[in-house]
C-alpha cells in the first residue's frame, strides 16, 4: 500500500473504502482491523479535519474485530 491520502484508512494496510461525505450526523461505520490504536488515530484525523465529533466503540460485528465510529457532531 502507498501512501495514504488525507481522507483514506487503512490500518492494518489494507485501504479501507469509506464515502466520508456521505456521513451524517448519527450515522456511523465499521472498520474493520486488527490495529484499533491505528484506526482511531486515522479516523480521528479525518474528523478532527472535517470539524466534526466522534463516539467510538472497539468491538466484534460479525465475527470481525474492529472499531465502530458514530459521528455525534
Amino acid at each position: 500500500m502507498g501512501v495514504l491520502t488525507l481522507d483514506q484508512v487503512g490500518p492494518d494496510g489494507v485501504l479501507i473504502a469509506v464515502d466520508w461525505d456521505a456521513m451524517r450526523v448519527g450515522s456511523s461505520v465499521f472498520l474493520p482491523c486488527i490495529n484499533t490504536t491505528e484506526a482511531l488515530k486515522q479516523a480521528g484525523g479525518i474528523f478532527a479535519r472535517r470539524g466534526w465529533k466522534m463516539r467510538v466503540a472497539i468491538r466484534p460485528e460479525k465475527d470481525l474485530w474492529g472499531v465502530r465510529i458514530w459521528r455525534i457532531a
